[in-house]
């Protein structure tokens, strides 16, 4: 075993080694997870990687790096089924010997599957035995070099390009959006650019900017100077209104001079007689 931790560079690295035989699953989005958790989730579809997981990925990477006498010797690894699938399609594309310690109870897909691409399986009992010691033992005997399920920096460093992988694609993503929130703000500042153009143009020559002329209704060419007089004729109207009544409002009580005269004449003309 290998307490050592993989770097960055060491999981890009193993994804340069195992690229060319692994797929690169696609990336889902999953809507009934999304509304139950309330949140947007993407899943790695990995389900679709050779041997139904992702644990190709580890199994590969470590064997890879075997030298070819230490293939030539064989792999042991342990499992419950599918690092035990994986370490056995792998060993079969470089050619080594693979040995699986699998429990009996483990399923009988995951066990066919195993036998099927070649790999020797040794059973043992959950309750009684150490698998981890039982596959130890027998790297021992056999000179063989043991592929652990996940405690292993070149395994770790395999899984991890499933990581890397999600990423890239994730980042592609927002690389389109981005593009498209580009383009988006380039159009909203050329209808920004051009509305204030005309604003200018507006301001230049007030009187088609006033309120009037906005509210006006759209006629032909040649009656726009006809109802402006009209509409100037009616404001010059309205403007003597009001000075007609501001003068009334001041004498306010008392008749017009015209009309105290007649009466005053009127009064004197009664007393006379």
């Amino acid at each position: 075993m290998q307490n050592v931790l993989p770097t960055a560079a060491d999981v890009a690295d193993a994804h340069l080694r195992i690229r060319d035989w692994i797929f690169e699953t696609p990336v889902l989005e999953s809507d009934p997870l999304s509304r139950r958790i309330g949140a947007r989730v993407l899943l790695k579809a990995e389900c679709l990687q050779r041997g139904g997981s992702f644990k190709i990925r580890g199994a590969l990477n470590r064997i890879l790096q075997l030298s070819v006498d230490e293939r030539g010797a064989g792999v042991v690894a342990f499992s419950s089924g599918n690092h035990a699938q994986a370490v056995a399609i792998a060993a079969r594309w470089l050619g080594c010997r693979a040995t699986i310690v699998m429990p009996r109870d483990a399923p009988r897909a995951k066990l066919d599957g195993t036998r099927s691409y070649g790999a020797e399986i040794v059973l043992y009992d959950r309750e009684r035995d150490d698998r981890e010691a039982i596959a130890a033992r027998l790297a021992a005997e056999r000179g063989a070099a043991l592929v652990p399920p996940f405690d292993h920096a070149h395994v770790i460093a395999g899984q991890g390009t499933a990581a890397l992988e999600l990423g890239r694609a994730l980042a592609a993503r927002d690389q389109v959006r981005l593009f498209g929130l580009r383009r988006l703000c380039r159009r909203a500042g050329r209808v920004h650019e051009a509305r204030g153009l005309a604003a200018r143009r507006r301001t230049a020559r007030p009187e088609r900017a006033s309120a009037d002329a906005l509210r006006r209704p759209a006629c032909p060419r040649g009656r726009r100077d006809h109802v402006r007089d009209q509409s100037t004729r009616a404001r010059g109207r309205g403007r003597g209104r009001r000075r007609h009544r501001a003068r009334g409002d001041g004498a306010r009580g008392r008749a017009p001079q015209g009309r105290l005269g007649a009466v005053g004449g009127r009064g004197a003309r009664r007393s006379a007689a």
